[in-house]
């Protein structure tokens, strides 16, 4: 009894939600009021039923529940974890959004999209099939469109809202085609019977179907379209122009969609070591690709939205090498933090414009050669205890080497300043947080390895020499994203790292044929931000 209670007011929200879709904007727009009481009530319920499901989960064990039609819902793990966040960012971003849109004429219409945007992404979490999955998918590309041109005023706005509308139908068409290959090799959408015909194919390799690889191959195409992978990155930086709290719920849930699909289709992702690989070197590509022309973003926005890119692209790679329990604890660390970044960008801005004037000029002491050594050292260090405090094997763990390498980077990266300021207070306090960064995520990975113990398929990259040379090339590229922060930070007026800044500030020029693409659809020349 209580657990078709909880299946059905699982269903229940994201249905009140979409609902809220076909209200009359007009009548919207004039009872302001009334719809923020709507939007905080929906939300509410929203997380109140998502954490009823994890109860339900805890008792009773995953949900796959028929409610007639192509409307299906399988709620396990994955989708109570990818719920929860949601409902929990959503709820804070509606709760902002009462305050930063007062006094808009417009204000009702706003919520009624970001309403709808919600419905769909948790409809898209909980969806059992893909006809569903894939409706869910394009209802959450619509709704977001809506808010992307909230300021229809503003030609940019609307300019880039348009590019990403062509990069979404991309997207589309490479998941219709994935769903008519699914059909026609599983004789079901049913995640629950592909699943189970997948493990079949793995026990029997020798009766694995030649279209899984291509099959595989499309949703990770689609899944780089939703989640601003590289060729299709440059729709995210461009729709800043949007409210903030769109920026935010857009970076904190919308682009997560396409891991989330990585992730829920792993069973299908595994049987095809090439897809595999391919998202691996495009997710390890992106990320490096991004992380460099984040640094030289003249705006917050643009820098946290450059960011985004590069987390999605380390996100992508994890998946891609398997490790997909880190590539969920990823997932839901960057949406909390980048929901807070954007949120709270305005502090941020004034917080550096107070120090602009008297850090101007700063640079730190000491030799930055030998401070490295000992920041590698320590960062290997405190990894290698954690991980042996675990129990943790990193040779046997999917990309375990590889991502192991990436954590050391960045730990070099938050102790490296710390040694060359020859400070013992300033020292001891990024030891202690170092230590504290490697225990913490070596305990979420055990936390999430355990809560996807039977929602993900786990396997090891199967050691052909190409997979074994893009994984040497991806650690490669991230030891020299590390050294090229180094060398920025001490040789400012370097005239090649000056060329550099130029280039990487204007993206490298790879959105140009995209914003070729829009002018032809549309009609008209590119606007200016």
């Amino acid at each position: 009894m209580f657990a078709s209670v909880v299946v059905n007011l699982l269903a229940l929200p994201p249905l009140l939600l979409l609902g809220v879709g076909l209200i009359s904007s007009r009548w919207a727009n004039r009872s302001v009021e009334t719809m923020q009481q709507i939007a905080q009530l929906l939300a509410g319920f929203l997380f109140l039923t998502a954490l009823a499901g994890i109860g339900l989960l805890a008792t009773s064990g995953p949900v796959d529940h028929l409610f007639g039609g192509p409307f299906r819902l399988y709620y396990d793990s994955l989708s109570a974890v990818v719920l929860l966040l949601i409902a929990f960012v959503g709820l804070i971003i509606v709760r902002y959004s009462t305050r930063y849109l007062d006094g808009e004429a417009s204000q009702g219409r706003f919520f009624q999209w970001l309403l709808f945007t919600l419905g769909a992404v948790s409809t898209l979490v909980l969806s059992g099939n893909l006809i569903m999955f894939t409706l869910a998918w394009m209802l959450t590309s619509l709704g977001l469109h809506q808010l992307l041109t909230h300021y229809s005023e503003r030609p940019w706005a609307v300019w880039a809202a348009r590019k990403k509308f062509l990069i979404s139908r991309l997207g589309d068409l490479f998941l219709l085609a994935a769903l008519g290959l699914a059909w026609q090799t599983f004789g079901t959408l049913d995640f629950s019977g592909i699943f189970a015909q997948c493990e079949l194919f793995r026990e029997n390799p020798s009766s694995q179907p030649a279209s899984i690889g291509l099959m595989a191959a499309l949703f990770v195409l689609g899944a780089m379209t939703k989640s601003a992978q590289f060729p299709f990155h440059s729709w995210l930086p461009d729709t800043m122009e949007t409210p903030t709290p769109v920026s935010a719920l857009m970076h904190a849930g919308i682009i997560n969609a396409g891991g989330f699909l990585v992730i829920r289709l792993s069973p299908l992702m595994t049987l095809s070591p090439a897809a595999m690989a391919c998202l691996a070197a495009i997710g390890g590509f992106t990320a490096l690709f991004a992380g460099v022309i984040m640094l030289t973003q003249a705006t917050v926005k643009r820098a946290l939205a450059y960011s985004t890119i590069a987390q999605m692209g380390f996100m992508m790679l994890q998946c891609g090498l398997g490790a997909f329990s880190l590539a969920l604890l990823h997932l839901t660390a960057h949406s909390l933090y980048k929901a807070y970044a954007f949120l709270n960008s305005g502090n941020g801005v004034q917080a550096a414009a107070a120090l602009r004037g008297p850090t101007a000029g700063m640079h730190f002491p000491g030799n930055w050669a030998l401070a490295l050594l000992p920041a590698g050292a320590l960062s290997a260090g405190c990894l290698l205890v954690s991980f042996q405090s675990a129990g943790i094997d990193l040779e046997h763990k999917p990309g375990g080497l590889v991502l192991g390498l990436i954590m050391w980077s960045a730990l070099t990266t938050l102790l490296w300043p710390a040694l060359r300021l020859a400070h013992r207070e300033v020292t001891a306090r990024a030891i202690v947080a170092a230590i504290g960064v490697s225990a913490s995520y070596v305990c979420g990975f055990l936390l999430f390895d355990a809560v996807l113990a039977n929602s993900v398929s786990y396997q090891l990259l199967h050691q052909h020499s190409f997979i074994i040379a893009m994984i040497a090339t991806c650690c490669l590229g991230f030891i020299t994203l590390l050294f090229l922060q180094f060398i920025v930070a001490t040789h400012t007026r370097n005239r090649y790292l000056a060329r550099l800044y130029v280039h990487a500030a204007n993206g490298f020029y790879v959105d140009i044929p995209a914003r070729a693409l829009t002018a032809q659809v549309w009609g008209e020349r590119s606007a200016t931000p």
